[in-house]
């Protein structure tokens, strides 16, 4: 049976079907918005084994026939790996519909989000989450929902965006924010995201009576108090709660992210005869919130002993790497990072494929902690980036993005990358602020400095208590994670997930009063360690800038690239030219970005008629001489211009290399320059100086310079031998 809601948003139909496509998945949901449409299957299977986790997985598929397009590698047409967009589209919908699972279900769950159809305006990761919340909804899997995603964007008086907000909410509560902001004030941002939740209610109210008529009955699942008996969890709950607390209150070895599976592992093994680690960790999760929901909403305290608002100890260094371009070290408490920019070229930004088409992108963050398993005290197999690491690096590079200067100002290609060396909560902000102080110290003309800072939340029956700086632990076992970053301006990015089902305005707006106190005292020491960019390093390229007339890049370029690879070849210096007229030129040595940009600016200047060079003769040729005049451009020297008398050839007045004084003769529509080697009276009149007007005298009717008879009046012999001689026609570029 197909069933099919539709409802009008925004001026285009935004509809859900189901009973067509995908027959075999536990649930289909073809969901489109305008012309974007994509499908997104859900499908469920008991596990083989147990693995002590919820296994959810949401991939979000692009296809390049969405777009009408055929991939522009030469070698690989179809799809391969993810891109980076992608996983950031499933992570993004992941964290919005994770929540809503109930904490005992343990089957295997797989969402997939098949883009089959962009119209380059409806965004295909919020329909994404808006189908997979209709699919969740009418399929056999417990899940509280729906939920509906709403993409909003603020724009300044000049119609830039200046916000781009994505919120997914439920019913009663906001469960998931992201945004990239430019310097917004925090108050707005909360005033959008109560925007995208007021626009979220119709769309919800579409996906609840769709499942009406859709919707599977749901599975039954056991809870973990049902599988073991009393007694035996009493014990295991009173003995998980020792070693936690034993844990939690080491300040010698202080709780990271390992800790926690380590003592799982330790009570795993030994209850392996009557527990599975799946009730092994719930005991253990349910034992650890309930010890940090006493310490803070009960006693008002904190594992650390620090104040709710208060920021762990900062220390800061900058300029600790010898030979890289910029680099900083960054810790706030027990979390430390590395940051290292390289600078390069701009033929260096990087080329982004996808649906879409092609992007450049000039400024590149990258966050590693999965290839650093000594941050959080592990051995473990390095591999590529995880899709936490991709997160993490995407957050950051969007907090930087508004504050790193345009190419005009600063042409360089950025690349950043944030080593995390020790990992006890909040280590992508921590990045942040590592990678802010590298780009100082680097020499990058930040518009202003950013920071970031992770607020936390506990809550329990009314009592509500939000915590600035999270630790591991309060992270864990906690029940949010807002992440906001800015300048002392306004808000640059926010990302908030929660395991709650939804969090209230209030808890938002405290979270974004607490952030904004805390990313300004972190500014502060920020400030104190750098107040401002620094030179560029002596080991990075040197880059510049000219402007040429677009309808002048062929000319740059040469036919078959020999101009600009000529330029290239003699002063090592890297060209780059954008349709634009912009030519940037850059290398490691400054005499040979110098000698680049004298040639380049040499070929294109303005050359009057009467100017006088000294130039270099760059090659002979049967008729004349090529003289340059200045770097890259060069004319032609006449052999009837070399000498007030008879030259045969150029080779017996002139050499290759040997300079001489010129004057410019003429210049043509082309731009290509005649020239001369005679000055003062010796300079020819006009008349004496174009044969091809001589020639067409022969044609003359008899008499006047004839002799009778027709043959051609013979001159007096001259001081060079003298007698008549034919001249040698002139070339196109000399008339």
């Amino acid at each position: 049976m197909i069933v099919t809601r539709e409802i009008d948003l925004h001026g285009r139909k935004l509809k859900l079907e189901t009973g067509k496509l995908a027959l075999q998945a536990d649930a289909s949901v073809v969901v489109s918005w305008g012309e974007t449409v994509l499908l997104v299957t859900v499908a469920t299977q008991p596990l083989k084994e147990d693995i002590g986790y919820f296994p959810l997985s949401v991939e979000f598929v692009e296809k390049h026939y969405a777009g009408g397009r055929i991939s522009s590698s030469r070698f690989i047409k179809r799809e391969t790996k993810p891109s980076e967009e992608a996983i950031l589209a499933g992570r993004l919908i992941d964290r919005s519909i994770r929540p809503l699972f109930p904490k005992d279900f343990q089957h295997e769950v797989q969402v997939v989000i098949s883009v089959l159809s962009i119209d380059q305006v409806s965004d295909p990761d919020v329909v994404g989450l808006i189908g997979a919340s209709a699919a969740l909804s009418i399929s056999s899997i417990p899940w509280n929902g729906p939920i509906a995603g709403v993409r909003l964007g603020e724009k300044d008086l000049e119609a830039e965006s200046n916000l781009d907000l994505v919120v997914a909410s439920t019913k009663d509560k906001v469960i998931m924010i992201e945004a990239e902001a430019k310097q917004v004030d925090d108050q707005l941002i909360l005033e959008k995201i109560k925007e995208a939740y007021s626009q979220a209610q119709p769309i919800i109210d579409l996906i609840a009576d769709f499942a009406k008529e859709a919707a599977k009955a749901k599975q039954a699942y056991s809870h973990l108090a049902e599988e073991i008996e009393e007694a035996l969890l009493k014990e295991v709950s009173k003995i998980t709660r020792e070693r936690i607390e034993k844990a939690l209150f080491d300040n010698e070895h202080p709780w990271h992210e390992a800790t926690g599976e380590r003592i799982k592992e330790e009570l795993a093994l030994q209850y392996a005869e009557t527990l599975t680690p799946t009730v092994i960790s719930g005991i253990f999760d349910k034992a650890a919130k309930e010890i940090m929901h006493e310490v803070v909403l009960q006693k008002g305290a904190r594992v650390d002993k620090r104040a709710m608002d208060e920021v762990r100890p900062i220390e800061i260094e900058v300029g600790i790497l010898p030979r890289t371009h910029g680099s900083a070290f960054f810790a706030r408490g027990d979390t430390q990072v590395l940051s290292v920019v390289t600078l390069g070229a701009p033929s260096l930004s990087q080329t982004i494929e996808g649906m879409y088409g092609e992007d450049k992108k000039r400024f590149m963050h990258y966050y590693n902690m999965s290839i650093n398993p000594f941050s959080v005290g592990e051995v473990k197999r390095i591999g590529p980036p995880s899709r936490r690491d991709i997160g993490h690096g995407a957050l950051v590079e969007k907090a930087l993005n508004s504050v790193i200067p345009e190419a005009e100002k600063f042409p360089y290609a950025i690349r950043v990358v944030s080593e995390v060396l020790a990992a006890n909560a909040s280590t992508s902000m921590a990045s942040l602020c590592a990678s802010t102080l590298a780009l100082l110290n680097a020499g990058v003309p930040l518009t202003e400095p950013v920071a970031g800072v992770a607020m936390g939340l506990f809550s329990n029956e009314g009592k509500v208590e939000v915590i600035t700086d999270m630790r591991a632990i309060e992270d864990f076992y906690g029940e949010m994670d807002f992440k906001v970053a800015g300048t002392k301006n306004g808000v640059t990015a926010i990302q908030m997930d929660t395991k709650l089902e939804g969090l209230t305005f209030e808890v938002i707006e405290k979270a974004l009063e607490m952030g904004k106190k805390a990313r300004l005292s972190i500014l502060e020491k920020m400030n104190e360690a750098v107040p401002a960019a620094g030179p560029l390093s002596p080991h990075a390229p040197r880059v510049e800038i000219l402007h040429i007339k677009p309808e002048s890049i062929g000319l740059l370029i040469g036919p078959g690239g020999k101009n600009i690879n000529g330029i290239i070849s003699k002063t090592g210096a890297q060209i780059d030219v954008e349709d634009d007229g912009t030519v940037m030129v850059s290398g490691t040595k400054s005499e040979g970005v110098d000698q680049a940009m004298a040639a380049i600016e040499g070929m294109f200047k303005t050359v009057n008629v009467g100017d006088e060079f000294t130039g270099k003769v760059v090659r002979l040729v049967p008729f004349g001489a090529f003289v340059e005049i200045a770097p890259g451009k060069d004319g032609l020297v006449h052999v009837s211009e070399m000498s007030t008398g008879f030259v045969g050839k150029p080779e017996d007045v002139v050499q290759e290399g040997q300079e001489v004084k010129v004057r410019v003769k003429g210049v043509d529509l082309e731009g290509k320059v005649s020239l001369s080697m005679l000055f003062g009276e010796d300079i020819k009149p006009a008349s004496a100086d174009r044969p091809r007007e001589r020639r067409d005298s022969f044609r003359r009717p008899m008499g006047g310079g004839f002799r009778s008879g027709g043959r051609p009046f013979q001159r007096p012999r001259t001081g060079f031998g003298g007698g008549f001689r034919r001249r040698t026609p002139r070339r196109s570029f000399d008339r």
